[in-house]
């Protein structure tokens, strides 16, 4: 087929003459471009494209089409091209309508109609689409194979780290006759999952989170000894922070202990992000950060779990759990919180087996038809509502306070209201959790009726407290009664800067008790929790850094 495809379809022929003349103009060279009338006609040519094994980047589909909408075209469009990038063609007077719809279907991003001139307001949008497809490439999911059951949490983990690391894969179920050919071949029983199956057949059962990361390319050791700056956690904070870092010259290594991202990385749609008009996936996010981060040549590790930090004289040293040591000039810390665990009965038991903390979106199909429970009443609970309500019978989100206002955006609550299959249960708590090898009921205590009451439920995801998870710092650095990392201000009091503190200034604003040691983000006493404090912070210790580095 040669060049791979950009597919535009819009029903006006005028507009779609000219968004192909436009796109031909600038890319004509490198893709082929194919051009469609009708949603009907352009699903016959992306069917023809995949039976002649043809390749697609980019589709543009116009929001306002007869028959079928662009919403509807582009969820059918991703059955045969999943990894193509999508965008959405929109008059100025139906962009409310088109924001709403995006969260039916994950889109890239949407183009106001008209877009003259191309070199500011189209060609821009269409490059970062191009960058992302072709950083992604597009690998099918059959690339890597786990054949696992549906209810075990070993196979579950493996997934959730593939997915939180935008690792594409396909899930056999044990059962499957795909899935028990997979294991004959690899001579294990289905005691032996999960069996991870690698694009050039090596099959490796129950294998840990680090052989994973190292079977499918992500990085797990340093290139180096010795770096100018070390970020510890690859949420929002630390991402900013890498890219910053980076971009300014310093040799940045960002560490991970599991996914980069963090908890923003499973957001399923952040819509109040800056200059994300229409909403972006956490996914979406994290993974142009991450492509940022390598363009300015920062390293990423993965499924390293730093254990200690001490000053070593002018540098700084972390430890990781396998004895490890790595060294910089400079750290910021940057791990974010984690969910606080659920206290009930069976809880623990069944976690991973219908309980999961985070909203888990690789659960989402799983739950069609089923009636979903969501802990929490923060944006996070909300958000995973909103995306599970596409998949179950019924979302119900219960919630220990009398009302979602003090702790919700005041727009996920109004989008809450509007769908009919989700319901807020306020002054509620989970007491236990029953079921045999998984979840299949828990007991809710209403407080507000002063009745406790068994239901079935086939999946609970929490959503409770922030705690730091910082007892791997020990006496390093300051921290609050609750883990949280002093900095800045918070060190001093009446005047007095910290002990142990050996600059004749004032610790800087991100500045942990410990000259060159920073932090950032959610892991901070008394920061603002939200995504885009946390990635102003990450840039901001950067700035910092430098001016510790100067002083040196």
């Amino acid at each position: 087929m040669g060049h791979p495809a950009i597919l535009t379809v819009d029903d006006d022929p005028a507009v779609s003459r000219a968004i192909a003349r436009d796109l031909r103009r600038r890319y004509g060279d490198s893709y082929r471009i194919v051009r469609a009338s009708s949603a009907a006609e352009a699903l016959e040519a992306l069917r023809e494209l995949k039976l002649r094994g043809g390749r697609v980047a980019v589709i543009l589909a116009d929001y306002r089409m007869p028959q079928v909408n662009g919403i509807e075209f582009l969820e059918q469009a991703m059955d045969l091209f999943p990894n193509a990038r999508r965008a959405l063609l929109t008059a100025y007077a139906d962009t409310d309508a088109a924001i709403q719809a995006i969260n039916v279907v994950d889109v890239d991003h949407y183009l106001l109609k008209p877009w003259d001139p191309p070199e500011e307001k189209l060609y821009p949008v269409l490059d970062a689409l191009i960058d992302a497809w072709q950083a992604t490439g597009d690998r099918e999911t059959e690339d890597i194979r786990v054949v696992g059951h549906r209810w075990s949490e070993p196979s579950y983990e493996i997934r959730d780290f593939l997915a939180r690391n935008l690792v594409p894969y396909k899930w056999l179920g044990a059962d499957e006759p795909e899935g028990r050919r997979l294991l004959e071949a690899a001579s294990v029983g289905p005691e032996s999952i999960p069996l991870v199956v690698t694009a050039d057949g090596r099959a490796m059962a129950q294998p840990t989170t680090t052989e994973v990361a190292e079977a499918v390319g992500l990085s797990t050791a340093p290139g180096r000894d010795f770096y100018d700056l070390i970020i510890v956690g690859g949420g929002p904070a630390g991402l900013g922070a890498a890219v910053y870092g980076a971009s300014e010259g310093l040799k940045t290594l960002l560490v991970e202990r599991r996914a980069v991202g963090g908890q923003a990385g499973q957001s399923s749609r952040i819509e109040n992000y800056l200059g994300f008009p229409d909403g972006i996936s956490g996914a979406q996010l994290t993974d142009r950060a991450r492509r940022q981060a390598g363009k300015f040549s920062a390293e990423v590790l993965t499924t390293r779990d730093v254990t200690g930090l001490r000053p070593d004289g002018s540098a700084r040293t972390l430890t990781f759990a396998d004895g490890g040591e790595i060294s910089a000039h400079s750290i910021v810390l940057a791990t974010g919180v984690s969910y606080r665990p659920l206290i009930a009965d069976g809880v623990a038991e069944l976690t991973g087996s219908g309980v999961y903390y985070g909203s888990a979106s690789t659960e989402g199909p799983s739950c069609a038809g089923t009636d979903v429970y969501i802990v929490g009443g923060a944006n996070s609970a909300g958000q995973a509502a909103l995306f599970f309500s596409r998949y179950a019978k019924t979302v119900t989100l219960l919630v220990r306070g009398d009302s979602l206002e003090s702790s919700m955006s005041y727009y996920l609550i109004q989008q809450l209201n509007k769908i009919d299959n989700i319901r807020v249960r306020t002054r509620c708590e989970v007491l236990s959790a029953q079921g045999n090898g998984h979840l299949e009921a828990i007991t809710i205590c209403d407080s507000k009726e002063g009745v406790s009451t068994t239901v079935e439920c086939g999946y609970l995801f929490v959503f409770i407290g922030a705690e730091p998870r910082t007892d791997w710092l020990g006496q390093a650095v300051a921290r609050d009664e609750k883990g949280f990392v002093y900095t800045g201000p918070d060190l001093l009091s009446n005047g007095t800067r910290p002990k142990g503190w050996n600059r004749e200034r004032d610790p800087f604003y991100l500045e942990c008790s410990v000259p060159g040691i920073f932090a950032a983000g959610d892991v901070r006493a008394n920061s603002v929790k939200r995504v885009a404090s946390a990635v102003g912070e990450g840039a901001m210790a950067v700035t910092l850094v430098h001016r510790y580095l100067e002083a040196q």
